[in-house]
């Protein structure tokens, strides 16, 4: 028969290790903070996008609104992306250039000779409240598809 000391692991010889009970309890500590971390992660990562589209809408009207005081029309201007991209919103080559922000995308939904309104999408940036792309007007209204202001 077998003695119970016999089946020991003799530590005297300088072994070391870990228990088995003590990496369970690290690996469930990491599990617990990771289930926190990444949901917080992507809330902050879609709160960015939509920040960075709500700044790409601002910088395209102040450059149109350049355009305006130049051509005295906004008739020429053009969309364009995804970003990154820089473009001339004037088709003409006016140098009214703007750099859009990852994956945004610039569409004017409607360019007259006095009034303007562009759209910024971005397919990261439809998580939560403020869902969907922006949309800013000349008069300065910006709204989200969601119907909630900017």
């Amino acid at each position: 028969m077998f003695k119970i000391n016999e089946l020991k692991v003799k530590k005297g010889r300088g072994e070391r290790g870990f228990t088995l009970i003590e990496l369970l309890i690290v690996v469930a500590i990491i599990g617990i903070l990771a289930a926190i971390a990444i949901p917080q992660f992507a809330q902050y990562r879609a709160r960015a996008i939509r920040a960075s589209m709500v700044a790409d809408a601002r910088n395209v009207a102040t450059s149109m609104e350049a355009m305006f005081t130049d051509l005295q029309t906004y008739a020429s201007a053009t969309g364009f992306g995804p970003g990154p991209a820089t473009a001339d919103i004037d088709a003409g080559g006016g140098g009214y250039n703007n750099t859009l922000s990852r994956n945004n995308t610039l569409a004017f939904t409607v360019a007259t000779a006095v009034a303007w309104s562009l759209t910024i999408a971005n397919p990261g940036g439809t998580v939560g409240a403020f869902a969907g792309p922006v949309t800013l007007t000349s008069g300065g209204v910006c709204t989200w598809a969601s119907a909630q202001n900017c």
